[in-house]
């Protein structure tokens, strides 16, 4: 029987351990995608720190980008050889309230790469084929990772943030250095926040066509329209909507933040706003890959083969990545 390699979290806060174990047979809708690359993501971070409680044990990693090695007997929509992603959301159930409202990302029965299905730190993974993105062809498989969770949260987190034309990024990481420059293509005047100190990450931004940045300590030179907060420091809400201008908004793009310090009312008033991006839906994915590929985005990702897992995560928590960690079987 042929067999897999994995990067397995058994128990918070302790390192993901190396696992063989035989190559799973798609069954239903599903497709076995082998793994060529798959990005590390802060939500990765999260579930192995658990700050979020992931159904242990698991293989996380969302951001998959592989071929399909073989197809359930009910999966459609590919074929074995093609080129697909796998993103976070990894299925819904079709049925609830919000899936019939055209809301999937808000199911009530959803299930998670890499959070409660094994994920892409492996050689293969288990996919259902419906909730897989065709890749366009400008992205390798490197480069294309970080877009489907950076770059799909990013996407979503703008599109909430309104049409205004100015826009703040809070936490210049693989997401922020994505949707910027689909911002800057737009039209936009972006504003990155980075943080005290981190001159290279305001560098960063400055080269992908930031009007601005630095630290996110400071207030930006002009009024926001939005802010979009990637940084998971609850901190950042009451010194964004500062920055904001009457009728702004404050986009809280991560999954998990520390706690938002009391703010005066004074701060909220005059129809300032504040909501929270949860996951993504398929359409989200199908319209970004478009708008990905026309921009066109660049993503800058450093490789890492799959048993460095650990070193990447570490440098993620210790903010020494620029772009997006990828790691690659």
């Amino acid at each position: 029987m042929a067999e897999m390699r994995a990067m397995q979290l058994d128990e918070p806060g302790r390192p993901l351990r190396a696992v063989t174990r035989p190559v799973p047979e798609p069954q239903g809708g599903d497709l076995l995608v082998a793994i060529r690359a798959c990005g590390v993501c802060r939500t990765d971070l999260h579930v192995a720190d658990g700050d979020i409680d992931a159904a242990l044990p698991i293989v996380p990693g969302h951001e998959i980008v592989g071929t399909v090695a073989a197809l359930g007997p009910d999966a459609e929509g590919f074929a074995e050889g093609d080129r697909v992603g796998v993103p976070w959301l990894g299925r819904s159930c079709g049925v609830c309230a919000y899936c019939l409202s055209d809301r999937e990302n808000l199911c009530d029965a959803p299930l998670f790469t890499g959070f409660s299905r094994d994920g892409g730190f492996a050689t293969h993974a288990i996919a259902d084929a419906r909730f897989c993105l065709p890749i366009p062809q400008a992205f390798d498989d490197v480069h294309a990772a970080p877009l489907l969770c950076a770059g799909l949260i990013g996407y979503r987190s703008l599109r909430m943030a309104g049409e205004g034309r100015d826009i703040g990024l809070y936490g210049f990481g693989a997401a922020a250095h994505i949707v910027a420059q689909v911002a800057v293509w737009q039209g936009r005047n972006v504003y990155a926040f980075a943080r005290p100190g981190d001159a290279d990450a305001q560098a960063f931004a400055k080269s992908l066509g930031c009007i601005w940045a630095g630290s996110s300590a400071e207030a930006p030179p002009a009024a926001l329209d939005a802010a979009i907060i990637f940084a998971p420091v609850g901190a950042l809400v009451p010194a964004a909507l500062k920055a904001v201008r009457k009728g702004g908004r404050v986009v809280c793009a991560g999954i998990h933040m520390s706690d938002i310090p009391a703010f005066p009312y004074a701060d909220l008033w005059e129809e300032r706003s504040i909501l929270s991006v949860a996951n993504l839906t398929r359409q989200d994915g199908i319209e970004f890959m478009e708008v990905a590929a026309k921009v066109p985005v660049e993503t800058h990702a450093t490789v890492l083969p799959l048993g460095e897992a650990n070193a990447a995560l570490e440098r993620l928590r210790a903010g020494e990545v620029e772009g997006a960690l990828v790691l690659c079987p």
